[in-house]
């Protein structure tokens, strides 16, 4: 799953990021909202999880810029200033959900997960379509290593 990041807090998107990547995931990270509205119109992404205040141009303005761009491409906002006006005023622009920093890992992959889901669900498919058998898709450290304890052990999936 291709992820797009936009975020200007550099640290805490980089964390972010590793750790999505570890998890199996493709990420784009992007610093400003221009940056992120710029790899959308070259780059289709599956989700895109955009922070609500950056400079520039803000987080709701990145989602009309996103929705226009990529219809079904969901928009999860993440940000450390919430609130409830905020959370609607994001609604209106293709907002999966309406996350609070610090995130917790395991919500925000939960999220992700859901938000592709229900992009399928928009698009009319039930499910990835189908691969193509001379692409090979790299599996994540996680993932290997737990593949290879199947292995040892003979537990089946």
């Amino acid at each position: 799953m291709k992820l797009l990041f936009i975020d200007d807090e550099q640290t805490f998107l980089k964390y972010l990021a590793k750790r999505l990547v570890l998890d199996g995931f493709t990420v784009k990270t992007t610093f400003s909202g221009e940056e992120g509205v710029d790899a959308a119109s070259t780059e289709e992404f599956d989700v895109a999880v955009v922070d609500l205040q950056m400079p520039g141009i803000d987080g709701i303005e990145v989602q009309k810029r996103l929705k226009d761009l990529q219809p079904f491409l969901p928009c999860i906002v993440l940000t450390g200033h919430g609130s409830v006006e905020n959370a609607l005023e994001s609604g209106k622009y293709n907002a999966f959900k309406f996350l609070s920093k610090p995130v917790d890992m395991d919500t925000l992959i939960e999220t992700i997960k859901a938000a592709y889901a229900h992009r399928l669900e928009q698009e009319g498919r039930s499910g990835r379509p189908e691969a193509d058998p001379s692409e090979k898709k790299e599996k994540g450290a996680l993932s290997k290593l737990y593949d290879k304890f199947r292995g040892i052990y003979g537990v089946e999936k």
